[in-house]
């Protein structure tokens, strides 16, 4: 199955789950994101998300 979404090469993602994702480019499809936070006072990378998250259809 081909994917038409388009590839916006300066968001690299891993996030096959998203709905914006590009699964065979490894990168995000929307224009821009959201970064935000899953804790209040994030130190490590685990205390951030991409806000702009959609679960993709499965």
């Amino acid at each position: 199955m081909m994917n038409n979404k388009s590839c916006n090469t300066s968001i690299h993602c891993s996030v096959d789950t998203c709905a914006y994702h590009n699964k065979p480019q490894n990168c995000c499809s929307l224009d821009s994101i959201k970064v935000g936070c899953s804790s209040t006072a994030p130190t490590q990378c685990d205390g951030t998300e991409c806000a702009s998250f959609k679960l993709g259809a499965r």
